[in-house]
């Protein structure tokens, strides 16, 4: 487990962040984890390639073709991202079963090779040991687009996770799962530092800030880890028991607030909430440990199917179950209870009957609600461990027993500031 101190920042810098008067400059190991081990970096990439091998044999493919962000990300371990409003990047990766090769526009050929591949600039060329030779491959900005390019230079048949002509569609996200070795390290570093960057807002926190302020500290704090935030969610006590996905206003909190990130760098997403308590309502508490509770018979369910080759309509029917034992047997049906996470910030969300399959080792990020109150984080889950990840050791937790079997899940508590 990697474990991060939260935020140090005092009350005044929570409020000049709140207002946007201050940015933190970025740490300088921001972007990424730290030194990753050489030999399990190998490794990944073999695994993926495996994959990629396995997945052009049954296919009867000769290439495939990612640009995609978050899958050229999970391939290369480099960003192609320019524009933050795109799904797809200005390159594109292309794997034929022997070499990889990268098509950008000549527009963006230098920031490609000389500062995400030769480590000429500052970008992210510092996480990962060099790629084994890529070959890139230019065209004009001005003639054509990305998916013609590929189209002109791809051998056939083959398929892309974007739109090429006379190329078929490819599904990325099953050659995503499980996480490999490299995946999982990197995994560890962005959770940790996502939570530490909450915890050190929140803790920071008062009951007439508004959820605007609340929100702009929170995006000002992941920027210093170099951590996008394309989730920020914030709801006082008053919006909180109305809407299970609050747009932050500039309205104040009031009796408490719940706070739900998504984190993003590199492909990988962390999903982490929080719930700080000024002078909470009665019901918060018994109402968040139902909802620690439905969390931990997910992750306790999830670690069960992953061993037993089960699905997440499994996981789900255990869910459900947990639901019912807490008297609310219909309130799952209000917000969706989350699922895999990893190079999506959900790989997949369970629903009733999902026949997709449990893998380990798998991050996952369950998200139960109860009329108000949440329980959320990123777990990794293995076949013998269940391993919160979006975790700093100095938030208050709880042991939370699952509903359906005799296990108990480390589980984020309610902070309560004035007790």
């Amino acid at each position: 487990m990697t474990l991060q101190d939260p935020l140090d920042i005092d009350r005044r810098t929570y409020l000049e962040m709140a207002s946007g008067a201050v940015s933190i400059p970025a740490l300088s190991s921001a972007v990424g984890a730290r030194s990753d081990d050489a030999a399990d970096v190998t490794q990944s990439r073999q695994e993926k390639f495996d994959r990629l091998d396995a997945y052009l044999d049954e296919n009867g493919l000769e290439a495939v073709w990612f640009a995609d962000s978050d899958s050229y990300a999970w391939l290369t371990g480099r960003s192609n991202v320019i524009d933050r409003s795109s799904t797809t990047g200005v390159a594109a990766v292309g794997y034929d079963g022997a070499d990889l090769t990268i098509v950008v526009d000549n527009d963006e050929r230098a920031l490609v090779r000389e500062e995400r591949f030769d480590g000429g600039g500052s970008d992210d060329c510092h996480l990962t040991p060099a790629l084994p030779d890529v070959t890139i491959e230019t065209f004009p900005w001005y003639a054509t687009s990305l998916g013609d390019a590929i189209a002109e230079r791809s051998p056939t048949p083959a398929a892309a996770d974007f739109n090429v002509p006379g190329l078929e569609s490819l599904d990325v996200s099953p050659l995503r799962q499980p996480l490999t070795a490299g995946d999982i390290e990197r995994y560890r570093t962005l959770s940790a530092e996502t939570a530490a960057a909450i915890e050190g807002v929140c803790q920071n926190a008062e009951s007439g800030d508004t959820e605007q302020q609340l929100a702009n500290a929170l995006g000002c704090a992941l920027d210093r880890y170099g951590i996008d935030h394309p989730v920020v969610l914030v709801a006082g006590g008053a919006r909180a028991r109305k809407y299970r996905h609050p747009v932050p206003r500039d309205v104040e909190l009031g009796e408490f607030v719940v706070v739900s990130v998504v984190g993003r760098r590199l492909g990988e997403y962390a999903s982490c909430t929080r719930t700080v308590a000024f002078d909470p309502p009665e019901w918060l508490e018994e109402r968040h440990r139902i909802a620690t509770r439905i969390d931990a018979t997910a992750l306790a369910s999830t670690r069960a199917a992953a061993r037993s080759d089960g699905t997440a309509g499994d996981v789900f029917r255990a869910i459900q179950a947990g639901y019912g034992e807490a008297g609310l047997s219909t309130e799952w049906q209000a917000h969706h209870q989350g699922g895999a996470a990893g190079y999506a910030s959900r790989e997949w969300v369970a629903t009733p009957g999902l026949q997709t399959s449990v893998t380990a080792p798998m991050a996952y990020a369950w998200n139960p609600t109860v009329k108000g109150a949440k329980s959320e984080g990123t777990v990794l889950v293995t076949d013998d461990a269940i391993e919160p990840l979006t975790t700093t050791g100095e938030w208050p937790t709880l042991e939370a027993a699952s509903y359906v079997d005799d296990a108990t899940v480390t589980r984020p508590d309610v902070l309560y500031k004035n007790s």
